[in-house]
């Protein structure tokens, strides 16, 4: 069966900057992104339906599509088994929420047209990421929705190391983890730590917990409860409650809570984000439908930057904030709550960041990771600077 994972308009803006550069069954939430989490439950591979501007890195399928996905909705046992007992022409959602279709839908042209599908009411709870701060919100239990789906049947690598101490039974290992004199705390959640990753000595690790392939845990680093590391990152400092995806560094000390940092950023030395307002009133962040700042409905909540962005040493980042995509913050004081894609400066002044100098940058960093760039990642950045600079 061909299964596909669509871009709803209703979910993808207001999950931006991270949907600017990826679909939304792309992000990571848990140890997985949405993707591969409908891959382990179907065990086969699954295809996008993006919107245009990404289609060229995430193409649509070539085939007859069967399924069509909610690529916001998050898999569980459940949910599964009612999408499982869907009949061709029917569709499954909740209320107003789009779960799944089960027809014949047109690869060239797979607009989710189901007039005349029979709708199924799913009256159970599941997981829909619908905001960006529904990723960290979301991300204790998909962690360990996500950790007995990765280690079902499989045997953990063991722990050689004798001066390394370990609480609970819940830490798997894959091979080639490399650990030191750390603190794993799994008593209250799993502790995943994925191919080739290293934790240094020092180190303390609550779960629940992921750290990702080829990524690094750097010395004496505080790591708390609901995080996640994606690949190829270097952590240290203190976490808490959030995901850094792919690719990024937070090397040095300073504090991150409440946050989504997407791929391929840096957060400079002693960089802090604050997560709770001083009279503790509930946090507001920006709304890119209503450009301008909602609120959240939490009373912890902390920073959201996207691709490619970057800060300098010292930086200190209010409640709420959002970064887009290509920018570099620095300079003294707090910047603004909202700093725009392609953005250069800070508290004092904003500008715009000319676009061949932050490819030029992006270039680079890729070089630094071993990654070779696609003439498809400039483009769709080369898309968000020609819009972002309009308005």
């Amino acid at each position: 069966m061909n299964i596909a994972l669509a871009d709803l308009s209703e979910h993808r803006t207001k999950l931006f900057p991270f949907t600017l550069t990826r679909p939304v069954a792309d992000l990571r939430v848990g140890i997985l992104t949405i993707r591969e989490k409908w891959e382990k439950h179907f065990d086969q591979s699954v295809t996008f339906l993006a919107v245009t501007e990404l289609t060229g890195k995430y193409p649509k399928p070539s085939e007859e599509i069967q399924l069509i996905i909610n690529g916001a909705v998050c898999p569980d046992l459940v949910l599964m088994d009612a999408i499982r007992s869907l009949k061709k022409n029917e569709l499954l959602k909740n209320g107003d929420i789009f779960i799944a279709a089960k027809g014949s839908f047109d690869p060239i042209d797979p607009a989710i047209n189901v007039k005349g599908y029979h709708p199924v009411e799913y009256q159970k709870s599941f997981t829909v990421i619908n905001r960006s701060w529904d990723l960290f919100s979301s991300n204790k239990e998909q962690l360990r929705n996500d950790f007995e789906l990765l280690t079902k049947g499989r045997a953990s690598q063991k722990i050689n190391d004798k001066h390394t101490i370990v609480y609970g039974d819940q830490v798997f290992l894959e091979e080639g983890v490399d650990i030191k004199a750390a603190v794993l705390n799994a008593e209250e959640g799993p502790i995943y730590l994925a191919k080739n990753s290293i934790v240094q000595e020092g180190a303390t690790i609550r779960g629940p917990f992921g750290l990702g392939e080829n990524s690094r845990i750097n010395m004496n680093a505080k790591i708390r409860e609901g995080v996640t590391i994606g690949p190829n990152c270097k952590i240290g400092g203190e976490v808490s409650n959030s995901i850094v995806y792919g690719n990024s560094n937070k090397a040095h000390d300073g504090y991150l809570g409440n946050a989504v940092v997407g791929e391929w950023c840096n957060l400079g030395a002693d960089t802090n984000n604050s997560n709770l307002k001083n009279n503790y009133e509930e946090v507001k962040a920006y709304d890119f439908e209503t450009n301008a700042l909602m609120k959240t409905g939490l009373q912890f909540c902390g920073l959201f930057i996207g691709d490619h962005s970057k800060t300098a040493i010292n930086t200190a980042l209010n409640t709420g904030t959002t970064i887009g995509v290509c920018s570099n913050v620095f300079g003294s004081g707090f910047p603004p709550t909202y700093v725009p894609s392609f953005s250069w400066g800070g508290g004092e002044k904003l500008v715009t960041h000319k676009f061949e100098k932050a490819i030029e940058t992006a270039r680079k960093v890729w070089a630094r990771k071993n990654i070779k760039e696609t003439n498809e990642d400039e483009k769709i950045l080369k898309t968000i600077f020609d819009r972002s600079t309009k308005k």
